[in-house]
């Protein structure tokens, strides 16, 4: 669903499936059910069938993105025209945690490898429960530095054991 399409692919869920998808995503293991409540009035599902492009790399980001069903792969352009996948984002997971922040381009493309349903939260939503919620505000900022961390830490780990043959 590239950024152009945001809107065509969306449905609702009820609310208590959204805080059991979303009570499970490290972002929002800080918050309190009351927190999660307010937090997922500012969501919406989005759902991409198998193949579909959730955003591609280069598009200007404007929301995250929280797996409640099915699978997503990361994939980056390389010269000739050619991908490579550089992971796999099951149901849990999220990805885009920096579009709600800042206003930088997208780093890789995502694609649906499964029928999937997305929680989305943009960036403007993502600020409105900051401004109206300081608290929970805190709490959504601590969660994504600790995403970010996580996967700061993994790309790390990965490019010593791609590394470990060149030394």
């Amino acid at each position: 669903m590239q950024n152009n399409d945001f809107g065509a692919g969306f449905n609702s869920m009820a609310s208590q499936d959204i805080l059991e998808c979303l009570s499970v995503i490290p972002m929002f293991e800080d918050l309190t059910h009351e927190q999660m409540l307010a937090v997922s009035k500012q969501t919406l599902l989005l759902t991409v069938e198998a193949g579909e492009t959730v955003f591609r790399e280069g598009d200007k980001g404007d929301f995250v993105c929280f797996v409640a069903e099915g699978l997503l792969a990361v994939v980056k352009s390389l010269e000739g025209g050619k991908f490579a996948e550089l992971t796999s984002l099951p149901q849990g997971s999220s990805i885009g945690e920096m579009a709600v922040i800042d206003d930088f381009p997208r780093s890789a493309t995502v694609i649906a490898r499964k029928p999937s349903q997305l929680i989305t939260m943009t960036r403007s939503q993502f600020h409105r429960v900051v401004t109206e919620n300081p608290e929970i505000g805190i709490k959504l900022l601590k969660g994504i530095a600790r995403v970010l961390s996580m996967n700061l830490r993994k790309t790390s780990a990965n490019l010593v054991q791609h590394m470990l043959p060149l030394l």
